[in-house]
Formats: structure tokens, C-alpha cells, sequence
């Protein structure tokens, strides 16, 4: 969807310059949130916004990644590793005044843990057998075998209201007006959500101090503006003040004085995703030379100016220490391709030169490539959801510490995830359930006016509620 430069129309005072809009700060999407639902979300800065601004986890990661309390205070093992009791703070309340518990915690769990719910993690709780609260302040979760530390998934999954949730049927939770118009308990409340333009949250001045306090903005919009150009006119005029930018325009936003450009390690890999159920992706020896016929650098040098690094591994270079699960270089087989054809998905509008370039390469062997632009939803739609209608799909892929990502992505390609971790790696390797592209690093444009920015692997909103803005009174 192509939008106006002169006002994108974030907020009715989005189009006057940027000190009159005080303490609000204003971030770009790509693509509306999905969802606010975090049993539902694959969408990676929807997942950030759930965790960091409308809701809060159990626990969450330092900089170093070590896990800290949050809304779990403390927690313990039992002497067999296979309980873990977590004590549960109880002086947070929902947006709604209902008092946050461990009730809503385990109603949290027991939901994502049930496949019918469609919880894009759920292998990641295969080994949770339940998770129950005996009082308002105590969490248990039982495993069925010996659990080596704390789950990532606890630092992933936000925890949802329970009394506002627990009468609707979990294989209904995806069509739930609260998806739509959430209640919260984290440090910003839901204002407003126009569809495919904008959700706006407000400061929650109630958030406990034990957990963080307050916000220092007052208002936190994420705009939605797919269109990579619009998005770099809006940066430089003022009327965003972060913004996701294309590589090749950084220098650019480097000689603008009221910018700066942050660059970032990201969990965040780019892939070709094959679908198995359909010809000619049943058959390997086609998934492998398609795969083999990429020139990863080309892509990294050509589109991202190298702000990335080439995918030799389905592994992101942070977490590749001892997982290689490199993929097999050769020759490629073009008689398995010559005169194929299929379908490529992809999200957005505009030149698409990633996608220009792999049909560019796989032409090299043969191969007819045709390239379909859609809007998120509908993407979605084809992609994840049956009868899965697709033939191959460009895919960014958000992922964990403990690689749960992986199962995923083999399970949408068609196939059952094997185990997880390096199983799921070498399974990776061995079938090709998708072509790994590159590993991306994070490029965001940032008005200066906005300070108190940090962005790493924990994400681009990790200290959402400790930014602040220069020109602000507050």
C-alpha cells in the first residue's frame, strides 16, 4: 500500500514538526502486529511489543542473557530437575484493575502448551506436563524428564489474562476480540489499533517500580508504512523517529544531523521455504539443487549492502558455536531443474530486490520464478495456516536461544521436526525444508530527539520503557 510522503497520517499531530509531539515517539512497521496475542504471534515486533510494552514474562534475559526474575521473582528446582516452582509477584495488576496471578500465568501456559491452540512454540513445552498454581503467588511446572535450565520459552511467551480468556475455546482464541483490543498489565496500556495503520499505546503510570515503574514516554505509536522510500521520507522529515531502514540508505541517513544509524546483532535469519506437499518440492534432490544454485554472498553484498552475513548454516552466527549443520556445496544438477517454474510469496510492495535476485540466480539453472508481493495477513494465510497454498515462500524467521524456530520452519515446509536443537539442525541439512539466505543484522534510523536507546539480540523495544525524548518537559 503505497502512502502520501507529505503526511503519513500516524496521529493527528504526526504531521507537525517533531517537538510539538512531545513525549510521543513514533515506529515504523513494515507490516501490522498480526495480532497482540502472544499464543498466536509470529511477527517479530509484535512479539517485542507484548513482551516489552502490553504485557509482561515470566522471566527475562540481561545482556549477557542470563536469565533475571520479572514477573517470576525467584524460582527453584526440585531435587529431581524435573519441577520448577516459580514465586510469583502480586502486586501487578491488569489494565482492567483485576489483580495478575499465578493462575493467569498457568492458564497462559496450558494453552500454549495444547497443540489445538496453534502456538507457533509449542514444541519448545513437548516435555511440559502441566502447569498448575496452588495460590495466587506460586507457579509449578512438571516436566517429564529432567529439565538442564530454565526454559528460553519463559522469556518469550507474555503472560495473558486469564478471566478475560479462559471461556473462550482455544481453538477459537485466534478470532478473540481481545486479539484485537487487548487488555494488558505491562508498562503501556492499548489505546487504539486502526488496521494496517497504526497501534497506539499509553504510559501505564501504575506499573509497579519492583518491575521497572513507569515509562518515561508518555505515548509509544507503532506506525505501519511498508513502502521502504515513504519510510525513509517520513525519517527524514520528522514525522517518524525510528524506523527499520533499507542498507543501502544508511550512508544517507548518516549526513542528516537530527539522525543517527544504529546497527545491531540480530536472531534473525532470511529463507526460501519449500513446500514439501507439493511438486516439484517433494522431491530432495530439487530442494537441494535449488539451495545449491544461491549465491548467498551476492545477496549479502548486492542487497544489504553487508549488513548481514551468508547462510552456511540455518544456525545465526551468536548462537553457531560447535552447530555447524552447513549446508553441502557441488555442482547442481540442472537437469532436476531446467524448465520448472513455481510460485514465490513474499511480504510487501515495492522492487523487491531480494526477490529480483533469486529469480535472477535460480533463471541461471533453468528455473522460472514467479514473484507474488502480499499484504501480511494474506501471506500468512497461504503460508501457515491449511491447506498451507504455496509453493515456496521468501520467510524472515525471528529466533530463540534454544533454536525452537527450527521445528517450525520444518513443520510449515511439510515435514515433522525431529527432536530439537542440533537434531533439528542436521534434519535441516539433510532434508532442505528451505534454502537459508542470510543472517540479518538490524539497521534502524533514529531521531536524536529520542534517547535511552538500546537494541541487541533481546530485540529493537528491549528498553522501550527507559526511552525518553530531549525537547520533552517531563
Amino acid at each position: 500500500m503505497h502512502r502520501p510522503i507529505a503526511c503519513l497520517a500516524f496521529l493527528a499531530l504526526a504531521c507537525s514538526n517533531a517537538p510539538r509531539r512531545a513525549n510521543t515517539v513514533i515506529l515504523a512497521s513494515g507490516a501490522d502486529l498480526q495480532s497482540a496475542n502472544p499464543l498466536l504471534t509470529t511477527h517479530s515486533l509484535a512479539r517485542q511489543v507484548q513482551r516489552y510494552a502490553l504485557l509482561v514474562t515470566l522471566v527475562r534475559y540481561d545482556s549477557t542473557l542470563t536469565p533475571i526474575p520479572y514477573l517470576a521473582r525467584a524460582w527453584g528446582w526440585s531435587p529431581d530437575s524435573a519441577t520448577i516452582t516459580l514465586r510469583i509477584f502480586t502486586g501487578l495488576s491488569w489494565h482492567d484493575g483485576a489483580p495478575t496471578t499465578a493462575r493467569d500465568a498457568a492458564w497462559t501456559l496450558e494453552a500454549a502448551r495444547d497443540p489445538v491452540t496453534g502456538y507457533p512454540r509449542q514444541n519448545d513445552l513437548a516435555a511440559l506436563v502441566s502447569a498448575t498454581a496452588p495460590d495466587d503467588s506460586t507457579l509449578v511446572l512438571r516436566f517429564s524428564a529432567p529439565v538442564p535450565r530454565l526454559p528460553d520459552v519463559l522469556t518469550d511467551l507474555a503472560m495473558l489474562p486469564s478471566h478475560l480468556l479462559d471461556t473462550v475455546p482455544r481453538a477459537e482464541l485466534r478470532r478473540a476480540p481481545w486479539n484485537q483490543s487487548p487488555v494488558g498489565n505491562g508498562p503501556f496500556r492499548f489505546v487504539a489499533h486502526e488496521a494496517n495503520r497504526r497501534w497506539i499505546f499509553t504510559a501505564n503510570p501504575d506499573f509497579p517500580a519492583a518491575l521497572g515503574g513507569p515509562p518515561r514516554l508518555e505515548r509509544f505509536v507503532v506506525a505501519v508504512v511498508d513502502e521502504p522510500t515513504t519510510k525513509l521520507a517520513a525519517l527524514t522529515s520528522g514525522e517518524l523517529d525510528l524506523a527499520g531502514i533499507n542498507p543501502a540508505h544508511a550512508e544517507f541517513v548518516r549526513t542528516n544531523p537530527r539522525l543517527r544509524v544504529l546497527d545491531y546483532p540480530l536472531l534473525y535469519s532470511y529463507t526460501l521455504l519449500f513446500n514439501t506437499r507439493r511438486p516439484p518440492f517433494q522431491e530432495l534432490t530439487v530442494r537441494r539443487a535449488l539451495d545449491q544454485a544461491i549465491d548467498r554472498r551476492a545477496i549479502v553484498d548486492g542487497v544489504l549492502f553487508g549488513f548481514g552475513t551468508p547462510a552456511t548454516s540455518p544456525v545465526p552466527p551468536p548462537l553457531a558455536d560447535g552447530k555447524t549443520g552447513g549446508r553441502e556445496d557441488g555442482r547442481v544438477d540442472s537437469l532436476r531443474t531446467r524448465g520448472l517454474e513455481f510460485e514465490m510469496l513474499t511480504v510487501g510492495s515495492g522492487e523487491a530486490a531480494l526477490e529480483q535476485m533469486l529469480q535472477s540466480q535460480l533463471a541461471g539453472i533453468g528455473v522460472r520464478v514467479v514473484i507474488r508481493q502480499l499484504e501480511l495477513s494474506t501471506y500468512l494465510e497461504r503460508v501457515e495456516r491449511p491447506p498451507h497454498d504455496f509453493d515456496a515462500a521468501v520467510m524472515g524467521i525471528s529466533g530463540d536461544l534454544a533454536l525452537g524456530h527450527l521445528a517450525r520452519l520444518v513443520a510449515l515446509a511439510g515435514l515433522r521436526p525431529d527432536g530439537g536443537g542440533e537434531k533439528l539442525v542436521d534434519q535441516i541439512r539433510d532434508s532442505v525444508p528451505a534454502a537459508f539466505l542470510y543472517h540479518a543484522r538490524g539497521v534502524q534510523g533514529i531521531n536524536r530527539r529520542v534517547q535511552g536507546i538500546h537494541m541487541d539480540l533481546r530485540g529493537e523495544l528491549v528498553t522501550l520503557s527507559q526511552w525518553w525524548v530531549k525537547d520533552s518537559d517531563r
